[in-house]
């Protein structure tokens, strides 16, 4: 039993409680062995009640129905009497879940097929592989057909009846008043004829004769020939894509009737959830016996068995009333269920149908790729070896040596000068200043004081003494050069732009080695994009791509997105079947309720599968559900519960990102 059902039932199924005269004697000894058996029966159905267990409970009654035939129950064992009732309105409740669970997967099952008809029906490519793996199916048809019609005819088969044209006259019927081959290749066109495209009829019609030739030039050879010529190409397009269109008209067919289908057990199943608060009422006040029990089992087989069903006399004994709709009202309607999906077709082809080309196909390309890997196997040695260096290199030198030099520059601190080291720095200065206290010792003739402050001056960047002698010094240039200062004065500068580079560049040897981490991991950053990309890949790919994933994976998750779409859209839209017309006091018709049930269930189920057991959002979810499930509010209120989970589960669950990002159907 589904989910959904157990949800709407398993209360109903604990209602029914005897008398509390009965109940408080439970645990006292009787003498009536009937009585200790039917409290015995009553304590063993505890919900959810099985088909089996309603069945033997129901044989029960009627053995002991059969027993007390000549006694008066009512007027000698008021004990007993509360006890039967109980059992009687716990089986009652156990027939209706057993009549929502069958309408609920029927219509589950039809509303699966048709998705699958309609994958089929949406894909020019699954259209065409699913003519190929039908192809065998539709020849054997088409060959047992033409053995039989050649068997009415009383006619021996011969090589000619091969051509088309033959084969359309062995098998022309009445009901065939179309191409016979295309009918008995495509069934669907015995009931729905006007199915046949337009395409089809292109073929078989005569060669027109252009209007703007002459009656003389129409008979000549050339204009015949090149006429027919234009035809027979023009022909080819439509003759190609007529299987190709045929073969989505018959999905499209099939989809329609297994939506009707759908819709049909929807009503019903509807209709049986708007009783529930009825049935629930009855029997927590106890009176689902009597006439009211015999009027809520005879709507149930009413609804379930349509304008087939014949009414049971208003005497029946309760337990052949309710045998009635276990036994015979509910497996006669699943038999019918099933005869109408075989003898439609309506359901899928057979597994081996379905998997044939992979088994016959299959094979050989494997045997066929394996000779190919063979003999290039010195190509793909050489292939896989540049791949593992590749992976080893990229590896060791953008992954490895870099983590570990930003591990070596967060344990070193960043003393290390990365263009010129402090030591550098500190001779050229001492050497500046030797060379300017020499200069100014025996140009100046400083003392010993002027050349200690002399040397703090150049160590700030000051050489105004120095600058003074040189400018002296150009203004007779020769002079000073041969016999005066002027040489000494001009290595000095030299020796001042050298300090001034060093310091110059250990300013930005301080500026990189304050983003020296920065660096690092902008220089390690696309290597880990690329390890995170190729581990995203090969892990879906290992999980199956759209199968596996958060709270089921892409595929589940949009399935859920179409549900609650659907769940919204049909509180909105309000759609009620032709021969139904909702009453104006009820909010919800049957074929809403229906549908409803059937999108929630769906709901339910991915809740229960997909998301993490007894965690808040599966807590959190599973109360939406309940409340969407629960027939005695209306639409209003539903909407707003829609409404809900939108606004909690559409960011978690990728609804608000649509069908675009999360659906691969």
């Amino acid at each position: 039993m589904s989910s959904s059902v157990s949800h709407l039932t398993n209360d109903l199924v604990l209602l029914p409680v005897p008398s509390q005269r009965s109940a408080s004697s439970f645990t006292a000894t009787s003498n009536s062995e009937s009585k200790d058996a039917l409290r015995s029966l009553y304590l063993s159905l505890t919900p959810p009640l099985s088909s089996s267990s309603i069945s033997d409970a129901v044989q029960f009654l009627q053995q002991h129905e059969f027993s007390t035939s000549g006694q008066s129950l009512g007027a000698t064992d008021d004990e007993e009497r509360s006890i039967y009732e109980a059992v009687v309105g716990k089986l009652a409740a156990g027939i209706y879940a057993q009549a929502l669970d069958t309408f609920l997967n029927e219509a589950s099952a039809a509303e699966s097929e048709g998705d699958w008809w309609a994958d089929v029906e949406r894909s020019q490519l699954n259209a065409a592989y699913y003519l190929l793996q039908t192809l065998p199916k539709r020849i054997f048809d088409l060959s047992v057909e033409v053995q039989r019609a050649l068997r009415t005819q009383s006619r021996q088969f011969h090589m000619s009846m091969l051509r088309p044209s033959h084969l359309n006259r062995v098998l022309y019927t009445d009901d065939k008043p179309h191409n016979a081959i295309l009918t008995t290749l495509f069934p669907h066109l015995h009931t729905h004829p006007y199915a046949m495209p337009f395409s089809a009829f292109r073929l078989h019609t005569p060669l027109p004769t252009p209007a703007s030739l002459t009656l003389a030039q129409s008979k000549s050879a050339l204009s015949s020939f090149v006429h027919a010529v234009a035809h027979f190409f023009k022909s080819i397009p439509f003759f190609l894509t007529l299987p190709l269109e045929l073969t989505r008209q018959e999905c499209a067919v099939k989809r329609r009737e297994l939506e009707a289908l759908r819709d049909s057990r929807a009503e019903v199943l509807g209709t049986l959830t708007l009783r529930r608060d009825y049935l629930a009422s009855a029997l927590r006040t106890g009176e689902i016996k009597g006439a009211k029990l015999h009027s809520f089992v005879e709507s149930v087989n009413q609804v379930v068995a349509g304008e087939d069903y014949g009414r049971s006399p208003k005497d029946i004994a309760p337990s052949q009333l309710l045998a009635t709709a276990l036994n015979e009202t509910l497996p006669k309607h699943v038999a019918l269920h099933r005869a109408q999906m075989q003898d439609s077709g309506l359901a899928r082809p057979g597994r081996w149908t379905l998997r044939w080309p992979r088994l016959v196909l299959g094979p050989p390309l494997v045997l066929l790729g394996i000779r190919q890997a063979f003999a290039s196997r010195e190509t793909l040695a050489t292939v896989a070896h540049d791949a593992l260096e590749t992976i080893h290199r990229f590896y060791h030198g953008w992954l490895l040596d870099p983590i570990k030099d930003i591990l070596h520059t967060v344990r070193s601190g960043g003393e290390e000068g990365v263009i010129v080291q402090k030591e550098s720095i500190d001779a050229d200065l001492q050497s500046l200043s030797r060379m300017a206290l020499d200069l100014a010792r025996d140009k100046l003739g400083y003392g010993q004081e002027q050349l200690v402050a002399l040397a703090d001056k150049v160590k700030h960047g000051d050489l105004t003494p120095i600058l003074e002698i040189y400018e002296a010094d150009i203004k007779s240039p020769v002079r000073s050069a041969v016999s005066g200062t002027l040489l000494r004065n001009l290595f000095i500068q030299v020796q001042k732009a050298k300090v001034d580079i060093d310091q110059a560049l250990a300013g930005i040897d301080k500026l990189l080695k304050s983003q020296e981490l920065t660096f690092a991991f902008v220089g390690v950053a696309p290597a880990f994009a690329l390890v995170y990309l190729a581990g995203g890949g090969l892990r879906a790919a290992w999980r199956g791509g759209a199968g596996a994933g958060q709270y089921g994976g892409r595929r589940l998750r949009a399935k859920a997105w179409l549900a609650i779409r659907r769940t919204e859209r049909l509180l909105v839209s309000k759609p009620t079947s032709d021969d139904h017309i909702a009453s104006k006091d009820a909010s919800i018709p049957p074929l809403t309720a229906g549908l409803l049930l059937l999108s929630v269930s769906s709901l339910r189920s991915y809740a229960e599968r997909c998301l993490p057991a007894r965690s808040r959002l599966q807590t959190g979810f599973l109360e939406d559900v309940e409340d969407l499930e629960n027939p005695s509010l209306d639409r209003d209120e539903k909407v707003k519960v829609v409404e809900r989970m939108w606004r909690n589960w559409g960011d978690i669950l990728g609804w608000r990102r649509g069908a675009g990002t999360i659906a691969t159907l």
